[in-house]
């Protein structure tokens, strides 16, 4: 089943993440991708939250909310994905993705719990060889969600509101 953009809810959920540079790059791509909220457990983070690289200040349109468990929080609709290196997983590139999900990942230097995948109404990973850092993961899957969605939104409308104001460059073929 492809998604339809507009017509879901997606949070992303941070396990204990340790790295503020990290958390502040999973905003921007929260940002980039229509993330409803991105919600996190732990107080690794919280003691030195600084959006250092949340450079187009997503921080304040979408929500980031700690926490107490993941799980607690999400909606009745919402289907939790796991997105992890763990033996039985499905490769990200045949994963369809449900309308609303919450996807959950392990934190910088850990994984996310037993408890929690044995959850989870899908396991994913991304077929690296070796982990990928946590905000480029958040990017990967969620790219490949706006990727196999039907309701893709691609024009040169999209581009000039999204691009950076230093730059005007066209295709002139």
């Amino acid at each position: 089943m492809n998604i339809e953009v507009g017509q879901s809810k997606v949070v992303v959920g941070l396990t204990n993440p340790k790295s503020p540079s990290n958390v502040g790059a999973v905003m921007r791509a929260a940002g980039c991708y229509r993330v409803d909220e991105v919600i996190y457990t732990g107080k690794r983070y919280s003691q030195a939250a600084k959006f250092s690289t949340d450079t187009k200040n997503m921080s304040v349109s979408i929500p980031l909310t700690p926490v107490e468990s993941l799980i607690e929080k999400k909606d009745e609709n919402v289907e939790i994905v796991c997105v992890e290196l763990v033996e039985g997983a499905t490769p990200l590139p045949l994963f369809n993705h449900p309308k609303s999900a919450l996807y959950i990942l392990g934190p910088e230097d850990g994984s996310i719990s037993q408890t929690v995948v044995d959850q989870a109404d899908h396991v994913v990973y991304i077929p690296t060889v070796g982990c990928m850092n946590l905000a480029a993961t958040v990017n990967v899957v969620l790219y490949d969600r706006l990727a196999k969605s039907e309701n893709l939104e691609a024009s040169d409308v999209l581009i000039k509101k999204s691009r950076d104001t230093n730059n005007r460059i066209k295709v002139n073929k």
